[in-house]
């Protein structure tokens, strides 16, 4: 079998931990049944030994397997890896969600699309990022007694991404932990109105209002100071007619939406300014894992 997971961005500016959306940038595993296991790695992390000795995706599933069927199993798996490995792409929820997948698949158990979200929210705390990786499209999640319940809607398809990737790794562990431990009052209602506002303009296809809604007080600023060339990345987009600009989940990433025949205008324009970063247009995907 072989199962197909896209990247992710969350958080959106103002929707810290809730707030998701799925990109047309997947990795994929194709998984076998063999005498002995091992490891196949191309794109990223092919060249990371540890990736092939302490594999997270296979310790996973193997962990999720056994508890399926109460057996061990040896498998092949073949990974074909696009999503680019701590950048605030959801490189971790693929992991997460495609590990869930895989072992249920294998195990020969019937599972959905909410089953395997539940599953998964005990490997990643928060479903920002495994619910657009499960669902596809814009997903707004709240979790309740270790459940999580989503709202999705699908992005138009004259929609592009214009993604910012610098070479800089930022860990979401340490990144989180640089966050103020308490926030001003006004500071909470503002981002409760602004997220809660860009949920609706995504539910609406309200996008002409997503520059406003985007505006984030709680975690943006703090973390982009971690890269301040972040800043000007912003600053630049929305001057060249990005709808909105946002750190893509904690960075280094930096995702900018704009209307699909515009898109390569401002691709060019970033390279032109930071030519150190890798510029990609990519649509968005509204199917969530796919098993091929």
């Amino acid at each position: 079998m072989k199962i197909k997971i896209p990247a992710t961005s969350a958080n959106l500016g103002p929707g810290f931990d809730c707030l998701g959306l799925s990109l047309n940038l997947h990795n994929e595993v194709q998984i076998k049944k063999a005498r002995i296991s091992s490891v196949k790695i191309k794109g990223e992390g092919e060249d990371n030994i540890y990736l092939k000795r302490n594999n997270p995706f296979l310790r996973l599933f193997d962990e999720l397997y056994l508890g399926l069927t109460g057996e061990k199993s040896s498998f092949r798996f073949e990974f074909n890896n696009q999503i680019p490995l701590s950048r605030g792409l959801g490189s971790s929820s693929a992991v997460v969600v495609g590990a869930v997948v895989a072992a249920y698949a294998m195990a020969g158990k019937d599972f959905d699309k909410q089953g395997i979200l539940n599953s998964a929210l005990p490997y990643e705390k928060h479903p920002d990022n495994i619910a657009p990786a499960t669902l596809g499209g814009f997903v707004c999640s709240v979790v309740e007694s270790s459940q999580v319940f989503s709202i999705k809607s699908e992005i138009d398809n004259d929609l592009r991404a214009v993604m910012v990737i610098p070479n800089a790794h930022i860990s979401t562990k340490k990144s989180r932990a640089n966050l103020p431990k308490s926030v001003h009052f006004k500071d909470a209602v503002f981002n409760l109105a602004h997220s809660s506002f860009l949920t609706a303009c995504f539910l609406q296809k309200r996008y002409d209002l997503l520059r406003l809604a985007s505006i984030d007080t709680l975690h943006q600023n703090t973390r982009m100071k971690n890269l301040p060339a972040l800043f000007k990345v912003q600053k630049l987009a929305l001057e060249k007619g990005a709808l909105m600009s946002v750190l893509s989940g904690s960075g280094s990433s930096f995702l900018n939406i704009i209307y699909k025949n515009e898109a390569k205008t401002l691709a060019q324009k970033l390279q032109n300014e930071f030519k150190d970063f890798k510029i990609k247009i990519m649509e968005f995907d509204n199917k969530g894992f796919e098993i091929c």
